[in-house]
């Protein structure tokens, strides 16, 4: 009796030109618009949890606790006390806006715009001064566009 020997090789031969085996069309479909869909529910999961989170009460920004709300009145100061950090010393009306982005208030001084001290302050709240005549002190920055450009760390009113 002849025994029929089965090739059991670990190799495949690539090149040969035997058919491969396919996927049903169907299954195809089924398996790609399964990947689609499971991709599309992520997307609408994602933009539909980030609108109610953006529209939650409390999720917006908040004034920063321990900002004080000063009390403006003349002659009174306000920032640092000791003033040997900030040298530099200018005083004019406090106004809102920079000069193409730098400083987020200026000071308006006689003698026309090229006098103006662009300012921004890491530790005096200038909002409470806009429309005032006030003195500052501060750190003459490097600037780009504006003529002065001083970080302030006292403020006292006029």
């Amino acid at each position: 009796m002849e025994e029929k020997k089965e090739s059991s090789s670990l190799m495949h031969d690539f090149n040969s030109s035997t058919p491969k085996s396919k996927l049903s069309s169907k299954g195809e479909k089924i398996s790609t618009m399964k990947y689609i869909g499971i991709f599309i529910v992520v997307i609408l999961l994602g933009v539909g949890s980030g609108y109610v989170i953006s529209t939650m009460k409390g999720a917006t920004a908040k004034k920063v606790a321990g900002v004080p709300n000063y009390s403006v009145t003349t002659g009174k100061s306000f920032g640092v006390t000791d003033t040997k950090d900030f040298p530099d010393t200018a005083e004019g009306s406090l106004k809102e806006g920079g000069i193409e982005g730098e400083g987020a208030y200026h000071l308006v001084r006689p003698g026309g715009d090229d006098q103006n001290v662009y300012l921004t302050s890491s530790s005096v709240d200038l909002s409470q001064f806009v429309g005032k005549s006030i003195k500052v002190w501060g750190t003459t920055q490097t600037a780009q566009h504006a003529g002065w450009l001083m970080d302030v760390g006292k403020v006292q009113v006029l």
